[in-house]
């Protein structure tokens, strides 16, 4: 009796632990959790840690860089290894990791405190400060949107040269606003007109199909199971070229924004900081990039890619035939409600605008002066208006950041209404309202919109490149580097220029040409290449990013709409990076001619490469 009490209590007492997060018992050889959990587990943990580890534990980790080796090039390379790190991982802002330099080079001994913060307000930070402050007008008064219909409205409706009229529009627009601004409005334009053909479509459909059926039907030409199919078939089809529709239209804007800013040298962020590191790295080479001689080199250059971007784009979604065809998506009575509709909302669009008002005058003015001033400073091939009173020898008093200022200064002054003189007629009230009316902008609004952190990551690339010159750094790079003299030039350029547009992919462009042109400078000068041969095609490539939605803000903003896939960026753009490299490398080699020059290994200036050993002059012959 007492064996089969104590046989019945070891059944009714289960034997096992107890788990306290699910509240039940479990066997011994029972796992605590799933292969598959645990790893979840492990990774949750890794992605919570990893801003942790990266941000303290890199500094710790890169130490020994600096008590194995005590020179000051080491020092220096320090500081760029840990800013190189914490703007891949984004750790912290970029703008805060580009203030590391004003922290830890005087900490370091590298360069004192008056010299680094000196960094951070260049001529090319004014220059980009002026210039986007003209931009933050034409935003607030909507000029771009008017100039962008407009333009539309003359391109025409058919599909191809719809698809070539948004992208020569964004592309001129990106050349004098930022990329971001132009793309967040350009995109409601093309979602607005798309959305309309679509609907306009469905309700066409929805009639032809019933007039074909019930005609069918009486006729009895088909059963009735093969005319379902029909139907079927050709619903898939058309379908399938709206989505390509909607793909080709999002993504030739987002292409248009990162092409259209490589005209101008304040159009996109790398451009600004090449002319940047030129200034510091060849200053007495300030007058070799300036707006004119940019703009002769880069339009050219920007045309031809954007071309190639929109034929291939009509290959790619709508078919090579589209190009040639006058209607591509529609057939019948499709093809004149496609056209009809996409004038109607561009019409109804530019209606909502109004007549050109007061304001909208005074800042076209401002923007045309500005241009206009840009291109007659020091146009290269006759004497501008800088040679009337503001040179004095090899001195230019004036820069093209004195003009972006003048025109910034100029729209907090020109009144946004007209001033009113008939002090007679007026009533109490209107007598109590200051005489002068307010200006174009204010202060408030333009302190919101300006991309501060911009000029921040421009003033962190100067003072990185002025410690690796200080430091001696650059020419320990240089020496290193001499073995490459063996390659051709050409095949330098291509190389690093494919290296800076994948990276660019991944991490923001500014911080990818801050961080890469001077160590080319380095490079080039040591195995005797004109610097700009790698600087130039390497920050162009930097603005073309087109891969992910993260690489540029254009990028994001029609990747947000949801009629793309991460896929579709994926497979449209890295067919067209390569021939894009090649092309921006070839077109830089025919403007540079032989590259190579012996004199330049021990020279800090681009304009003293001799014409007579058969090297270039420079930008300059533009």
């Amino acid at each position: 009796m007492r064996r089969r009490e104590l046989w019945r209590e070891k059944l009714e007492k289960p034997t096992g632990r107890w788990s306290f997060s699910s509240g039940t018992l479990r066997s011994p050889g029972e796992s605590s959790l799933s292969p598959f959990r645990a790893m979840a587990s492990v990774k949750t943990y890794v992605t919570k840690l990893k801003s942790f580890v990266i941000l303290f534990f890199s500094p710790i980790l890169l130490l020994p860089l600096i008590i194995l080796i005590p020179d000051k090039f080491a020092r220096c390379a320090y500081v760029i290894i840990l800013m190189a790190i914490y703007w891949c991982t984004d750790v912290i802002p970029v703008a805060i990791t580009s203030l590391l330099p004003a922290l830890l080079f005087p900490l370091l001994k590298v360069l004192d405190s008056k010299q680094v913060c000196m960094q951070y307000m260049k001529d090319t930070n004014m220059l980009f400060l002026g210039s986007l402050t003209v931009a933050v007008a034409v935003e607030r008064w909507k000029l771009h949107k008017r100039i962008a219909l407009r333009m539309l409205l003359y391109v025409g409706t058919q599909p191809s040269r719809l698809m070539l009229g948004f992208m020569f529009v964004t592309a001129f627009l990106s050349m004098w606003i930022s990329n971001t601004a132009t793309t967040a409005m350009m995109m409601p334009i093309v979602e607005a007109m798309l959305e309309q053909i679509v609907a306009t479509h469905a309700a066409l459909d929805t009639c032809q199909g019933t007039l074909e059926l019930s005609d069918k039907a009486k006729a009895g030409e088909f059963p009735g199971n093969q005319v379902m199919f029909e139907d079927i078939t050709v619903q898939k089809q058309e379908d399938e070229d709206t989505k390509n529709m909607y793909k080709a239209m999002h993504l030739c804007v987002c292409y248009a924004a990162s092409i259209g800013g490589t005209a101008t040298l304040t159009g996109t962020g790398p451009n600004v900081v090449l002319l940047g590191q030129m200034q510091e790295l060849f200053p007495d080479s300030k007058e070799v990039l300036n707006f004119a001689s940019w703009f002769g080199y880069a339009f050219p250059n920007m045309l031809i890619m954007l071309m190639l971007s929109w034929l291939w784009l009509q290959c790619f979604y709508m078919g090579s035939k589209s190009i040639f065809k006058k209607s591509c998506i529609c057939c019948g009575q499709k093809k004149q409600s496609t056209k009809k509709l996409a004038f109607k909302v561009l019409q109804e669009e530019h209606k909502k605008l109004g007549p050109l008002t007061y304001p909208e005058y005074n800042v076209l003015f401002c923007f045309v002066l500005l241009i206009i001033l840009w291109f007659s400073r020091d146009p290269g091939f006759t004497p501008g208006w800088l040679s009337i009173a503001w040179v004095d020898g090899r001195t230019n008093y004036v820069t093209d950041a004195t003009v972006a200022i003048f025109v910034a200064i100029l729209l907090f002054i020109v009144p946004s209404q007209k001033p009113k003189f008939n002090f007679s007629s007026q009533t109490e009230e209107e007598r109590k309202i200051p005489f002068y009316p307010p200006p174009l902008l204010d202060w408030k609004y333009t302190q919101e919109k300006m991309p501060w952190s911009i000029v921040l990551l421009l003033g962190g690339g100067f003072a990185m490149a002025k410690g690796c010159e200080t430091s001696g750094l650059s020419e320990w790079m240089a020496r290193h580097m001499e073995p490459l003299n063996s390659m051709k030039p050409s095949t330098i350029t291509l190389v690093l220029s494919c290296l800076i547009a994948l990276i660019t992919e991944c991490t923001s462009n500014v911080a990818t040409t801050t961080l890469f042109l001077p160590i080319f400078a380095a490079m080039a000068r040591s195995i005797g290449i004109h610097p700009l041969y790698v600087m130039i095609p390497c920050a162009m490539s930097a603005s073309l990013a087109f891969m992910l939605p993260v690489a540029t803000p254009p990028n994001a903003i029609v990747f947000a709409y949801g009629h793309l896939k991460i896929v579709d960026m994926v497979l449209s753009a890295e067919t067209f990076v390569g021939p894009r490299e090649v092309l921006a490398e070839y077109l830089e080699g025919m403007e540079w001619g032989p590259h190579r020059t012996a004199e330049f290994t021990t020279s800090k200036n681009p304009q003293d490469i001799q014409e007579g050993d058969g090297s270039q002059k420079g930008l300059c012959s533009v």
